[in-house]
């Protein structure tokens, strides 16, 4: 059997056993472990996982992704970001969708202290669906608003799926973070406007909120102190070149736990938690990233890599047609496969493509956060509609996806303004170079 014979067994037996139900992290590194021995025997395959391993561990840059793990989970378990939709809802509840536009607006900003999606759906939603309630709010709308704001933490700084991206492709990080904010801000304000005009002309999705009084909203704005402090200094230390993204992270953690310590919210139990939650994180996240990379030397080892590129190269595509092509391709994904999943999964035959039709890797970067948040709302998986379930039992599945598809048509507007105008994500780190 030739080596690309043998290449595309191995994609055939890596889609079988992830159809059994086996974690994609663990059928990596099956097919890529026996698909090695069966090429180069034993003691290659031996070498080549060692290296690997090494190589990987070793990144200093890998090193950030624990550290904003676990200053997620220290701001979420210390309290210091429940303060976040307080403040917005005085601002903005009294607006037509008021409640929607506040939750969306918190868990742009709550994304920001832990970068991940779950943990702004777990944490907002349970604190935000009781004033859904209370208002009698459509509860689609309620739920589809919830799950849908939660993916913004997929793109905002700093985003745990723009560490992982940067450390697979050896792309800045600090680029990274940067080329996500322009589009997080977009998609936001799309959101809140969408809400806003929705509730305006039929009243009853989303009445208005109470009205708040000036000294009320001024005086709030001081609960908004802890959390930006923490972003000020993570992600300005990052821009202003002071420190690298995993210096950062690591002051973040101490930035969190000194807050936690002065406004007397620290327990020995919340950093036992956090401990334990960010190991698990990491830990799951490390095994997917390593049996990638190996997975995908396997691949170019078989030369199935270089294969499809020049199977792809002969349709002769535009760079659009390409990158709408991959819009189709990552929503069928989205389907079947979680964020990190689609993400690993496609990257050994995404990444040379777009590197021969010279697709800037930073703004890649970008494009695929966007459609990992496709893929978070999308049924039948979607990530962050099962989160919403687990906060609201009483309210079906299929209801929440109904709430969920304008925000994502704002989502697929969005990439098609990523494909039309790049510099909407590329402007800001070429001018912070």
């Amino acid at each position: 059997m030739s080596l690309i014979a043998i290449g595309y067994v191995a994609i055939a037996a890596l889609l079988a056993l992830i159809m059994l139900g086996i974690p994609i992290g663990w059928a990596m590194a099956i097919v890529g472990i026996v698909g090695e021995i069966y090429v180069t025997g034993f003691a290659g395959a031996a070498s080549k996982v060692s290296l690997t391993l090494w190589e990987t561990g070793s990144t200093f840059v890998f090193i950030a992704l624990p550290l904003f793990l676990l200053m997620g989970q220290l701001a979420y378990r210390t309290g210091i970001t429940d303060d976040l939709y307080d403040c917005v809802s005085k601002w903005f509840g009294h607006m037509p969708g008021g409640v929607a536009v506040s939750a969306v607006l918190s868990n742009a900003a709550y994304g920001a202290v832990t970068g991940s999606s779950i943990a702004s759906v777990a944490t907002l939603g349970p604190m935000v669906m009781p004033e859904f309630r209370k208002y009698k709010y459509d509860v689609s709308l309620a739920t589809g608003t919830l799950a849908s704001a939660g993916t913004l933490a997929v793109l905002v700084p700093p985003s745990t799926m723009l560490v992982i991206y940067g450390v697979w492709t050896e792309t800045s990080i600090a680029d990274l973070f940067m080329a996500g904010i322009v589009p997080c801000l977009l998609l936001t304000v799309a959101y809140c406007a969408t809400l806003a005009i929705w509730c305006a002309v039929k009243p009853t999705m989303g009445p208005r909120g109470a009205r708040w009084p000036w000294p009320d909203r001024i005086a709030s704005l001081r609960k908004l102190l802890p959390a930006l402090s923490v972003i000020f200094v993570v992600l300005g230390g990052i821009y202003g070149g002071i420190m690298t993204p995993s210096e950062s992270a690591a002051v973040g953690v101490l930035g969190v736990l000194g807050i936690a310590l002065v406004m007397r919210r620290f327990r020995m139990v919340a950093l036992v938690e956090s401990l334990r939650h960010t190991i698990q994180t990491a830990g799951m996240v490390a095994v997917i990233v390593v049996t990638g990379i190996l997975f995908t030397r396997f691949m170019v080892h078989t030369n199935v890599t270089a294969d499809f590129v020049a199977a792809i190269g002969s349709w002769n595509l535009s760079l659009t047609a390409l990158l709408l092509m991959m819009l189709v391709l990552y929503f069928i994904l989205g389907t079947a496969l979680d964020a990190l999943g689609m993400m690993i999964l496609s990257l050994p035959f995404v990444m040379p493509l777009m590197a021969t039709a010279g697709v800037d890797r930073v703004w890649f970067g970008v494009f695929l956060c966007v459609m990992m948040e496709l893929a978070a709302v999308s049924p039948p998986v979607g990530i962050t509609v099962a989160v919403m379930r687990s906060v609201a039992p009483d309210v079906p599945t299929n209801v929440i996806f109904r709430g969920c598809y304008p925000f994502l048509a704002l989502t697929i507007l969005l990439t098609f303004v990523l494909i039309a105008w790049p510099q909407v994500a590329l402007w800001l780190p070429r001018v912070a170079r």
